[in-house]
């Protein structure tokens, strides 16, 4: 059984009143992490990480919700303490995880500084280093693509020094003549029968390709499908694939932080085929993306989005 800490309760609001509430939840948060930091000197921005990749990998977990992070009730109270008593000593006799942030004398998993302070702590029993903390990750998740995916995301919160990183991007230039359709699930032939997993937006060559949201560059390279492409992991769990380009920015480079409005490269026509083969069909961007729940990873229909931070982009050019 797993223990859901701390829903914050948020009525329907106006969009100013919205808008500021929201920025309080993440004023909140921050707030808490720092708290943490000060306690137990594990940086701010990996706590903030894992608590993110939970908000977006846990189906019970909400943007409202103040703190996601979920400890396995046996492990925050220890194998012993069936009845699951709070109190901080008899849950430490019983060799629990669980500890007590705030002062009250209680390990409580439904209280945001108690899950923080142990969470803070679950990752000191290995040391404060970034190489620990990974150490300290992959023992507790135990899948290399969640270590990969909190490390990206603690390396941007720390770039920019917040978590509220809303803005986004269309993957194109809107300045240039583009034009794109939801083709999401479409067959393709090339290397047999599979589905399109993205949306393909046509537009000349050399047209600049952007980054559309905050993340880390994660892959960079040839494919026989996708010719060159860049891969990059955002703070939300997705993966966002472009494919097809022409050539990079000449500053792009695996493990990069990027944000929205960055250029990573050109459209292009490359693909189906080795390293260089180009011209098999229009030039165009294949924009994809892939959602990571921690135990699996699939395609979903970008299109909205695209359609999304298309209005977005021309609002604020």
């Amino acid at each position: 059984m797993l223990t859901v800490i701390c829903l914050l309760s948020i009525p329907l609001l106006g969009t100013v009143e919205a808008n500021e509430k929201d920025t309080s939840v993440y004023e909140q948060r921050m707030a808490l992490y720092r708290k943490t930091e000060a306690m137990t000197q594990i940086p701010w921005y990996y706590l903030a990480a894992i608590d993110q990749y939970e908000r977006n990998s846990n189906e019970s977990s909400s943007d409202d919700q103040l703190v996601s992070i979920m400890i396995p009730d046996e492990q925050w109270f220890g194998l012993g303490n069936s009845s699951m008593i709070k109190n901080s000593h008899i849950v430490s006799f019983f060799n629990g995880k669980g500890k007590d942030g705030n002062g009250d004398g209680k390990a409580d998993p439904e209280q945001p500084e108690d899950v923080l302070y142990t969470m803070a702590n679950i990752l000191l029993e290995y040391g404060p280093s970034k190489d620990e903390v990974k150490i300290a990750l992959w023992n507790h998740y135990k899948r290399d693509l969640t270590v990969q995916t909190i490390m990206n995301t603690a390396k941007v919160f720390k770039k920019f020094n917040r978590i509220k990183l809303t803005d986004r991007e269309f993957p194109v230039d809107t300045n240039y003549n583009y034009t794109y359709n939801n083709n999401w699930g479409d067959r393709r032939g090339f290397g047999g029968v599979r589905i399109h997993e993205g949306s393909d937006i046509f537009a000349d060559y050399g047209t600049p390709v952007k980054a559309t949201t905050y993340g880390v560059v994660e892959l960079k390279g040839w494919n026989l499908y996708g010719g060159w492409r860049i891969g990059i992991r955002d703070i939300n769990n997705i993966y966002h694939y472009y494919a097809h380009m022409s050539s990079y920015n000449d500053n792009i480079k695996v493990g990069q932080v990027v944000q929205p409005g960055d250029t990573l490269g050109k459209v292009g026509s490359t693909g189906y085929g080795p390293p260089g083969t180009s011209g098999k069909f229009p030039p165009h961007l294949h924009y994809g993306m892939y959602q990571d729940n921690g135990e699996k990873e699939w395609s979903f229909d970008p299109y909205p989005y695209l359609s999304k931070w298309e209005r977005m982009t021309k609002e604020t050019n």
